[in-house]
């Protein structure tokens, strides 16, 4: 079954799916990314084992096409621009385009690169990719399938699949990837170490949070979602220095391994010091706290909740990538002391 990204992380807490149609218009492509850096200092030719085999960047790419999730962001994040990015709509503006990519783009005086819609179950719009006439494809975390990867390599261009399994690679290992791709590794890393010193700083500044046991939920449409260690978000909360409580792994029912969906009978189950809660809405996330089923929460009462609100906040940690971490970073911890100062 071919999922979306969305499907697959940020909405799966949604019964119904949130089957997002990504009807973003396509903007005008980009100008060719160059990476002359990149092309002379020997780092090719590139060879890159996925899922599908292996694919050989003989050198620098100049025009570089992103599929699936954070894929964009890592080009970014290393100072070239995509000549086409998929639209995403949850979390983006009406065209799709999410605001960390907009405020990177506007930092780096380029103009919005092709969106590229995807079909009702994730399907990548081969033609619309091939008009963008890329020179490689980067989708390492995304739901590419061996068919569409071999229409494009048939086309003679460059892709770069997952490792191993679809919507799988931890998002640092995105960033990583796709550095080797272009050629900078060594730049790669720097992102990376500038991203966890970010994380370090915020942790250093909140020695509060150090050794809270926090719970992290989504309560949607009538199925509350309880997200697991596994969870690059609950990774994130650990390395601000809560730590997963217990009862979240305790009541794991084994639905998947970064989530289970929980009975409302069993909410009062969910002990911890803190329950982070997200949401599309305010009021979406009140009244549901309210309810019956919510007060049962044993956080609810004591008013140790935090809530995350909104799409745009909720895709920068689900997971996160080169640029949404960051983007997103002094709002997140701002949620969180709101919440504990209740």
């Amino acid at each position: 079954m071919k999922l979306t990204r969305t499907k697959a992380l940020a909405a799966v807490a949604s019964a119904a799916g949130l089957a997002l149609a990504l009807t973003g218009c396509a903007g005008d492509a980009a100008a060719p990314s160059e990476s002359p850096a990149a092309g002379g200092d020997g780092a090719f030719p590139v060879t890159i084992e996925h899922a599908f085999g292996e694919s050989v960047i003989e050198q620098a790419p100049e025009r570089i096409a992103t599929w699936g999730w954070g894929a964009a962001d890592a080009v970014l994040a290393l100072g070239e621009v995509p000549v086409a990015i998929p639209a995403e709509m949850y979390g983006g503006d009406e065209n799709g385009v999410l605001p960390w990519i907009a405020e990177e783009l506007d930092a780096l005086g380029a103009e919005t690169p092709a969106l590229l819609t995807s079909g009702a179950e994730g399907q990548l719009p081969i033609e619309e990719m091939l008009a963008a006439a890329p020179d490689v494809v980067l989708a390492p975390y995304s739901g590419i399938t061996e068919e569409e990867y071999t229409q494009l390599t048939d086309a003679g261009v460059d892709v770069v699949a997952y490792p191993e399994v679809a919507w799988s690679t931890p998002w640092r290992d995105v960033i990583s990837i796709v550095g080797e791709a272009l050629g900078q590794a060594d730049e790669a890393e720097q992102v990376l170490a500038d991203i966890d010193a970010s994380i370090a700083e915020q942790a250093a500044a909140h020695p509060e949070f150090e050794g809270l046991s926090i719970a992290e939920v989504w309560n949607v449409a009538g199925t509350f979602y309880v997200y697991l260690p596994a969870d690059p978000r609950v990774q994130f909360a650990e390395d601000l220095g809560f730590v997963s409580a217990e009862s979240v792994t305790e009541l794991d029912t084994g639905e998947a391994t970064f989530y289970y969906t929980l009975s409302y009978e069993q909410l009062d189950k969910l002990e911890a010091d803190v329950l982070l809660i997200y949401g599309d809405t305010e009021a979406e996330v009140d009244e549901f706290l309210a309810s019956e089923q919510g007060q049962l929460l044993p956080q609810v009462p004591e008013g140790e909740v935090v809530k995350v609100i909104g799409q745009s906040a909720i895709a920068s940690v689900a997971p996160p990538t080169a640029l949404s971490l960051t983007w997103g970073m002094d709002d997140f911890i701002a949620a969180i002391e709101e919440g504990l100062a209740e």
